[in-house]
């Protein structure tokens, strides 16, 4: 009986522990990070380029409301001249789904050149899409371009890898409960993520952000 109830005490420490951790995690993100993170173009500096992470692609091929007022933000950002490039990062692992080339031709159509616009198509989470902006596309500064839900996650990551980041938050109405649920798994992810070093499963020839983003189409 002694052992049971010995065993008992362990897990529900452990089980304990493991639930502050998983609340702790998404709070020590946010006060990381809050002070690099704006809803307002004007109050970030200039950088290198912007970034556009991946979300939802509709059945028709339009931006999910999601991505549309990510899309929508880096353009104001590039408008108010703060980036010269958008790096659009995203899943593109099958013939039938694709986050990054809708965004590209949504941002040409609201008068961001070809050239400015640069694909990364292995962007299949955020972690990978930082570590791809670091050493793929040798971006050294840039502006993240997500909602609050995400962002903060987002900017540890990147500045935690080198990259010097801030965060435009690009809420512009509400979303999904499922958005902010998910991000819960997703904090847990990231920080093992950066404690092991991983790396992502393709990296590639670098394509630097200073030349032009017609090198990333295929």
């Amino acid at each position: 009986m002694m052992y049971w109830k010995r065993a008992l005490l362990i897990v529900s420490v452990l089980l304990l522990g493991l639930a502050v951790f998983v609340v702790f995690l998404p709070a020590y993100f946010y006060f990381s990070t809050r002070a690099v993170i704006s809803p307002d173009p004007a109050k970030l500096p200039i950088t290198e380029s912007a970034m556009i992470l991946g979300a939802a692609i509709l059945k028709n091929g339009d931006l999910s409301p999601v991505l549309k007022d990510r899309a929508d933000a880096a353009i104001a950002l590039y408008q108010a001249h703060k980036v010269v490039k958008i790096l659009v990062t995203g899943n593109d692992a099958s013939v039938d789904y694709n986050e990054v080339t809708p965004v590209r031709k949504y941002l040409i159509k609201n008068d961001v050149p070809s050239q400015a616009i640069f694909l990364d198509h292995a962007g299949f989470d955020t972690y990978s899409s930082m570590y791809r902006a670091r050493d793929v596309f040798e971006v050294k500064s840039m502006v993240i371009v997500s909602q609050s839900f995400h962002l903060p996650r987002a900017v540890f990551i990147a500045r935690r890898l080198g990259i010097n980041a801030y965060g435009l938050n690009a809420d512009n109405g509400t979303y999904s409960f499922s958005n902010y649920f998910r991000e819960i798994p997703a904090d847990v992810k990231a920080y093992f993520n950066l404690i092991l070093k991983r790396h992502p499963k393709f990296l590639g020839e670098a394509i630097p952000i200073t030349g032009t983003g017609e090198e990333t189409l295929h």
